[in-house]
């Protein structure tokens, strides 16, 4: 009976485990092809800068940066893309790591999904998009192979943004120390599908699956400090 109640524990926690991954890896997945899509579509329809209207409030506004989220720029090029390989590879390895912790709610595994999906999504533009397009002057628009060849080396590619929510912008008054009478503009960073997945992500975890982060954390530390022992016993 002790027996029976053993296997079918490891069935249900193989049966979990199982589910967690394809959670993980259908996310990513449909993640990575909508921002793909968007971002193909957008660059080969939109000359670079170009803006359209869809109400007052958003716009769809073509850009390109070379940093991370919303056009932030800290590092070298070669060294993000790298850094978001790297970043990729070590949420992959934290899933496999955590996907048997039956007290890990099914959310959090969502969370990270997300998290995943969207780096992935931006390092397809940082390795492909300079050898894919060319970079014409506007109001020409990018196409893609092109004869003369890409506009940059592999990993140099920049990352397409083009969402835009001009909520509402004002001028600061006069009086105030630093910004006054300087023209203030809210939401102004312009972001795609990749960027809106981790915020989202990070969100969540932050939000509601803080407690989670840290049961995973402390699980994998208890693993590693097993081993440790395991190899010291040998």
């Amino acid at each position: 009976m002790a027996n029976d109640n053993m296997n079918a524990t490891a069935v249900s926690g193989k049966d979990i485990a199982a589910r967690r991954i394809w959670l993980v890896v259908a996310i990513s997945i449909a993640v990575v092809l909508a921002d793909q899509i968007m971002k193909i579509w957008v660059k080969t329809n939109f000359y670079l800068g170009e803006d359209l209207p869809i109400t007052n409030w958003f716009h769809l506004k073509f850009i390109e940066n070379n940093g991370m989220a919303f056009g932030l720029e800290l590092w070298n090029k070669i060294v993000l893309t790298l850094g978001r390989i790297a970043a990729v590879v070590l949420f992959i390895w934290f899933v496999i790591k955590i996907k048997y912790a039956q007290e890990l709610r099914c959310g959090f595994f969502v969370a990270v999904a997300l998290i995943i999906a969207g780096a992935a999504g931006n390092i397809f533009d940082c390795v492909f998009y300079g050898r894919l397009f060319n970079n014409p002057m506007p109001p020409e628009i990018a196409v893609a192979f092109p004869d003369g060849g890409g506009y940059a080396p592999w990993f140099e590619g920049r990352v397409v943004d083009m969402f835009y929510f001009p909520l509402f912008s004002f001028y600061w008054p006069e009086w105030l120390p630093g910004v006054g009478g300087r023209y203030y503009e809210f939401f102004q960073y312009i972001f795609n599908v990749a960027d809106a997945s981790i915020c989202i992500g990070v969100g969540l975890l932050i939000f509601f699956y803080s407690g989670d982060a840290s049961k995973a954390f402390s699980l994998i530390s208890e693993s590693k400090k097993n081993t440790k022992e395991n190899d010291k016993e040998k």
